[in-house]
């Protein structure tokens, strides 16, 4: 007789009652795997006012939201996060649970793995079925992609960064259940949130851009990375950087693009200074049109982009950023004026 699989769960993040893009991009993946597989995709969020967050959830593929509604979880919490987690999963058995290779995804998936006795992939860039039907999940090693199965326990779990898989557009008509979980109350917790301080996001997020500068430790100083910064300014684009940037202080770890940075996938990528080493090149994902300039024709980046330019960046960029300057003042002086 044919073993009976469990569903495909997703363990949604949200913040101020809304759903992070992460979990509805990894929603998307987990709806199709669960097609494949022939069972029900679901979902688990934690937080407080979640209403209407399950119900986008549902408009994004799941066709049950298990949700943990109490005011002392609205901020996340790590231990009671887990426990509760746990307990759904010992109870209803997923086959697959994912979650986002977040701050919150990278500590609590490695406490529910390691409850549940399961294995748990890290920071994925790929996830399909093998011939058997398993979980392959694909994580970038050795200057390439290794895959990785775990056949003898479940659930089988990884978790995936945002921009690697795209969200399923919303259907608003689909139907789903809610199903409310018990939630410990406050005096249960060992350990309580009181505050979360984040910082002011970017203007332009590096998963969401269009267009995306990355720099690498070719813009030679914090003056060279400045001209970087002044491109991503003059074309309206995120900017990222490659970890020898992030290593010298000229930016934020938070814009570290690779393996072990974001993920993006942008309309056009522009690679500047940066030798395209796999590390880095990992996380470029699916852009569709590449551009690089180095000054070494050698250059491992000029194999993976459309258009290259062979020349050091810190001459090539302010010549660059001027036309761009003059060809956007020529745009506004000749556009038409409007009719009213």
């Amino acid at each position: 007789m044919k073993k009976r699989l469990g569903p495909v769960w997703v363990m949604a993040e949200q913040r101020g009652c809304e759903v992070e893009t992460v979990s509805l991009q990894l929603l998307g993946k987990a709806r199709r795997l669960a097609d494949e597989l022939g069972v029900a995709c679901e979902s688990v969020i934690l937080g407080h006012n979640l209403g209407e967050a399950a119900r986008r959830l549902i408009a994004g593929g799941a066709d049950r939201v298990f949700v943990g509604d109490a005011p002392h979880l609205a901020l996340y919490q790590s231990l009671p996060y887990r426990d509760i987690l746990c307990a759904l999963v010992e109870e209803h058995k997923p086959e697959i649970l994912l979650l986002g290779s977040t701050f919150l995804g990278r500590e609590l998936a490695p406490l529910a793995a390691a409850r549940l006795k399961t294995g748990l992939a890290a920071h994925c860039t790929g996830l399909r079925h093998d011939k058997d039907g398993n979980l392959e999940q694909q994580i970038p090693a050795y200057g390439g992609l290794m895959s990785i199965v775990c056949p003898n326990r479940r659930p089988q779990m990884a978790t995936v960064a945002k921009g690697v898989f795209k969200a399923a557009e919303p259907d608003e008509n689909r139907k789903g259940e809610i199903v409310p979980v018990r939630v410990p109350g406050e005096t249960e917790l060992g350990v309580r949130t009181l505050e979360i301080v984040q910082e002011a996001p970017p203007e332009i997020e590096l998963e969401e851009a269009d267009v995306v500068v990355c720099g690498g430790a070719g813009a030679g100083s914090a003056e060279g990375w400045e001209i970087v910064r002044e491109l991503a300014v003059a074309l309206g684009a995120a900017l990222g950087c490659t970890r020898p940037v992030v290593d010298e202080g000229w930016a934020p770890l938070d814009a570290m693009i690779g393996q072990s940075g974001k993920m993006v996938s942008p309309r056009v990528y522009i690679g500047v200074g940066l030798s395209g080493e796999q590390q880095h090149m990992v996380g470029v994902v699916g852009a569709q049109f590449m551009a690089a300039v180095n000054q070494d024709p050698k250059s491992a980046i000029f194999q993976q982009v459309d258009l290259g330019v062979v020349e050091d960046c810190r001459k090539f960029l302010p010549v660059l950023i001027e036309k761009i300057k003059a060809f956007r003042k020529e745009r506004t002086f000749c556009r038409p004026p409007s009719v009213s």
